[in-house]
């Protein structure tokens, strides 16, 4: 006996539930998309390659090793950032999208162990590895998409494309002589960093429009989220390695309670306040891409680099606690203080439904603009650079969070109010 045919509503539901288990997309309609372990294990890859990058910074303290640093930085945001706009549309529970991961954490390590010798003998494994990612992905990207999401599809072909223009010149740079690298690939890497500015232009295929990048806010949001911890966690690596290795003078004491200070009140600034917001900010908007793409894929690079360059800072205090503060001490130390301060009050300010840059993060920049000023003359020690780049920090997050959690005089009638209490026991 025939079976009988389905009714219209069943056989739409029953073609929707086959479209379901054949797409390679999450299909979160914007809505919250959660961070899956494979993307946290795809994490590990970028711990050490933050560490990497501290320790290639630590021992290149001159100009020419900030600028190869902040080159080698910026291939590493950008190969962790578009991995997260594609796990942000991949599901990775799928096979093919897992094994899309793995492959590119795989290039990921080769790139992170290429890191330190990147503008010397590995030049060609770290480019290699980082043009090979950043292609292989996004045309992995256009594939999937093209099925079911034809904009975003030619989106990705876009995005290939000007991988592809920006390719030549990481490869031109390996084969040029060392002192001629770093060009090549300031070039390479303006090439990509101005593509979502310009929205990838590309002849005959137009350009894209943030419309089209209908990613879930809340994921974004929560993965750099993570990414911040995991700069905050280079500097807790490195200020306990340091500190673990050296003799415990009540001096090299006191600047490891510093440096543990600083990294608790960065880790304070940006979560206390800014993450939330800014996650509320991104999940409310309409055009959610264009958001992602200021707010995270831009304004949080000034962020993470201040954060790294702090964590070489921390290491430097604790050798140096003892010696007078030198220009190099003043340049980590108060540079990536006012480097995170900027960063971070630009990001609230793209928030702010007023769009005001915070005051106390102005005033913030500007004690650690004088404060370098005055190390860079000679004029204080070590540890009094380090107490009082804390106390910036210190500063800043205890007006932030006065004025957003009640104001002075609230905050001053709560405390009266909890001794009063307390001496009642």
């Amino acid at each position: 006996m025939a079976e009988p045919r389905r009714g219209g509503i069943g056989a739409a539901i029953a073609a929707a539930e086959a479209k379901s288990r054949r797409s390679l997309l999450r299909n979160h309609g914007g809505g919250h998309a959660p961070v899956s372990f494979l993307e946290l294990f795809f994490d590990l890859v970028f711990v050490f390659a933050i560490t990497q990058l501290s320790h290639f910074l630590k021992d290149h303290l001159t100009l020419l090793g900030f600028a190869q640093a902040l080159v080698l930085f910026l291939a590493v945001w950008w190969a962790w950032m578009y991995t997260t706009w594609a796990t942000n549309w991949a599901d990775p529970d799928r096979f093919e999208v897992r094994i899309m991961l793995l492959a590119l954490m795989a290039l990921s390590l080769l790139m992170a162990v290429a890191l330190p010798y990147g503008f010397s003998k590995f030049a060609w494994l770290f480019a290699a590895s980082y043009v090979a990612l950043q292609i292989g992905r996004t045309v992995f990207m256009a594939v999937i998409l093209t099925r079911e999401n034809r904009a975003n599809a030619r989106n990705m072909v876009r995005i290939a494309v000007w991988f592809g223009f920006a390719a030549p010149f990481w490869l031109i740079g390996v084969l040029r002589p060392e002192e001629e690298r770093l060009a090549w690939w300031l070039l390479a890497v303006a090439i990509e960093y101005l593509g979502p500015i310009a929205l990838f232009p590309v002849p005959g295929l137009g350009r894209s429009k943030s419309s089209d990048w209908d990613i879930s806010g809340s994921h974004m949001a929560e993965r750099c989220g993570l990414f911040i911890i995991i700069a905050l966690g280079e500097g807790i690596i490195i200020t306990g390695a340091t500190f673990a290795d050296a003799t415990m003078e009540a001096g090299r004491v006191l600047a490891f309670a510093l440096a543990f200070l600083s990294s608790v009140l960065m880790w304070w600034l940006y979560f206390d306040l800014g993450q939330k917001r800014g996650s509320d900010h991104i999940s409310e908007n309409e055009d959610v891409g264009r958001v992602a793409r200021n707010a995270y894929t831009y304004l949080h690079m000034p962020i993470v680099l201040g954060i790294v360059i702090l964590a070489v800072a921390d290491a430097k205090l604790l050798v140096m606690w003892d010696q007078p503060a030198d220009g190099k001490l003043a340049l980590v130390l108060c540079g990536g203080g006012a480097l995170f301060l900027v960063g971070l009050g630009l990001f609230k300010r793209s928030s702010n439904p007023l769009g005001n840059f915070p005051l106390s993060h102005l005033v913030g920049t500007l004690l650690f603009i004088g404060l370098g000023l005055a190390a860079w003359r000679g004029m204080l020690t070590t540890l009094q650079v380090g107490g009082l780049g804390a106390g910036a920090l210190a500063v800043v997050s205890g007006w932030e969070w006065v004025s957003y959690h009640g104001g002075w005089k609230e905050r001053i009638d709560d405390t009266i109010a909890w001794f009063k209490l307390a001496s009642q026991y």
